[in-house]
């Protein structure tokens, strides 16, 4: 074994950040004889330099992390300080002073991974980011590596526990939105501002992280649609249970059928209980691979928190250390498909739609007439009259798959007639 420690920069010493330095510092004869050299923490880049952080040296303790990853001593830097700036910045002069990168920045990477790709193999250095994407479950590695040699089609999954805990406590318990969020956020699983989860934004930037590696082309968040959970109402849930399905947040990154472009998606669906992804419960991630040579594969476990997170940096951490040691590097980007990434409109899935229409005569044959000419195959109807008296009636209509772009015809169609009250939802259905 080396004697000499390779050096590791960390960058940000948060919920993450400082369960990292816990693990480097009470596993760390574990992990130099992993790596066949010790790792040595040499200095922690942080904002407030007076807060407490117990089992941390002082005097590794600095605000200026351009300095610290400008050393030239430093082999690794951790990053998990999060947003775009300067975390990018660092990350491209650590890789300009000879460091390799490991990185959690979900958010980066789907904005402006390009940036960081050319800059890695420009400087000949590793950047991993196993953590970026579902917490400590294994999903970037067995994408770039142990699938190399096959064809992905489809990547499914539940990847945002919040959003997962609250739909699951809708589902089971019968709370309402608000209700499970504010249960989510005492329970720590929900931010203050819960925006970027339950609005889709955290689960894009996955979606187009995990696109990308699995279609060997490049995918931004920009190209990901997305929708979050704030409109999804317990009667959607109850709708589900009627179909025998559930509500869950899915990203869902395809390769289109004659393989010339792919999509990337994420929005709420309908799933069929029998399905695997529908019995993962609380604030737990899974995903589902399909290659055409494997099969389908499933990963599950937690995806967020300080110390599955920082499960996934070590793991990162150790594989660019033993890197570093033989003279080499890992996977670099792989874009050479350069597909295009189709928009939502040509996606083609089944569709849950629930009206709100004049309780009379006709109305179910105006609705059916209206999405013939649309092209809309119908699959089942349920018509229930109101029990208050009012002249209403529930109308939901359950489709076979059919275009984005149709169906968002049809509907625009339906509210032009006057026996159509209103489109309480629509939910796509997936996972048949």
């Amino acid at each position: 074994m080396r004697t000499r420690p390779l050096k590791v920069a960390l960058l940000g010493c948060g919920v993450v950040g400082s369960e990292v330095a816990r693990i480097m510092t009470t596993h760390a004869d574990d992990l130099a004889a992993r790596i066949g050299a010790p790792v040595e923490l040499a200095g922690v880049a942080v904002r407030r330099p007076d807060r407490v952080r117990a089992g941390i040296d002082p005097s590794l303790i600095t605000t200026d992390a351009t300095a610290l990853v400008k050393r030239g001593d430093i082999d690794v830097v951790v990053e998990v300080i999060g947003g775009i700036e300067p975390a990018r910045t660092l990350i491209t002069t650590a890789f300009e002073h000879g460091a390799s990168v490991v990185s959690a920045n979900k958010a980066l990477l789907a904005e402006d991974g390009t940036t960081l790709y050319d800059a890695a193999a420009r400087h000949d250095r590793d950047l991993y980011f196993e953590a970026a994407v579902a917490g400590a479950i294994p999903l970037v590695r067995p994408l770039r590596e142990s699938l190399a040699g096959d064809k992905v089609n489809r990547v499914l999954g539940i990847v945002n526990g919040t959003t997962n805990f609250i739909l699951d406590r809708m589902d089971s318990a019968g709370s309402g939105y608000s209700e499970a969020l504010d249960e989510a956020t005492a329970l720590g699983y929900a931010e203050a501002d819960p925006t970027a989860d339950v609005e889709g934004f955290d689960a894009a930037a996955k979606a187009a992280i995990l696109a990308g590696i699995a279609f060997h082309t490049r995918v931004r968040l920009d190209d990901v649609h997305r929708e979050g959970i704030t409109e999804v109402t317990s009667a959607d849930l109850a709708s589900a249970k009627r179909m025998g399905c559930t509500v869950k947040l899915l990203a869902i990154c395809e390769r289109a059928a004659d393989g010339r472009s792919v999509t990337a998606r994420v929005h709420p669906a309908m799933i069929p209980l029998s399905h695997p992804l529908a019995s993962v419960r609380e604030a737990y991630n899974a995903v589902f691979i399909e290659a055409e040579a494997a099969g389908q594969l499933m990963f599950y476990g937690p995806g967020a928190g300080g110390s599955p997170t920082a499960s996934a940096v070590l793991g990162d951490l150790v594989a660019v250390c033993r890197n570093k040691l033989a003279g080499a590097t890992g996977p670099g980007e792989s874009a050479y498909t350069q597909l295009p990434v189709s928009p939502m409109g040509d996606v083609v899935t089944r569709y849950h739609i629930s009206l709100d229409v004049a309780d009379k005569p006709g109305v179910l044959a105006q609705v059916a007439t209206v999405f013939a000419e649309h092209g809309v195959s119908i699959d089942t109807v349920r018509q229930k009259g109101r029990q208050d008296g009012a002249g209403e009636a529930a109308l939901v209509v359950v489709t076979h798959r059919a275009a984005d772009a149709a169906l968002s015809g049809t509907v625009a169609a339906l509210r032009k007639l006057d026996t159509v009250r209103g489109v309480a939802s629509i939910m796509r259905v997936e996972g048949e």
